[in-house]
């Protein structure tokens, strides 16, 4: 499997993490299914808005972003891009550093974990580690050039 079509499908199932955590943050879910931690006092917190939706909502969109470039990715057009290769990088190492400071929120100030917190920021680092492989990997059209300098 292509680097990119995994990093599609990693941004599929951070959707539908995100989007179960909007729901319940809009009301359109009773309760979280939530066997570790305290998701409930985490998605309560005032720090589960961020400047004025959900921060799960803006995770959906991130994560929408995420597949939709992956998705680009696949196409010949794109196959070879280093600079789509780079946006991937450095869209999803920004998610891994808003994760990390949600992270920082939920040990040190609510001092309850979000097993779907967890989830989402597991997804998003391994979205990174795989768009920075792909980055860094020879043989893209730009390396053939300057190689045959």
């Amino acid at each position: 499997m292509k680097r990119r079509e995994i990093i599609a499908a990693l941004a599929l199932a951070g959707i539908f993490v995100a989007l179960y955590l909007t729901l319940y943050k809009m009301g359109a879910i009773g309760e979280l299914s939530c066997r570790i931690g305290s998701c409930e006092t985490v998605n309560s917190s005032r720090w589960a808005v961020f400047f004025g939706a959900p921060v799960a909502a803006w995770g959906v969109g991130f994560y929408v972003v995420v597949f939709a470039l992956a998705l680009a990715g696949l196409r010949a057009r794109f196959a070879d891009s280093r600079r789509l290769s780079l946006a991937l990088v450095l869209l999803s190492g920004w998610g891994v550093a808003f994760s990390l400071w949600l992270t920082y929120l939920e040990l040190f100030v609510i001092h309850a974990i979000c097993q779907w917190c967890v989830v989402s920021a597991l997804i998003v680092t391994a979205i990174f580690l795989i768009s920075l492989r792909d980055y860094l990997a020879p043989g893209s059209p730009e390396d053939a050039a300057r190689e045959s300098k």
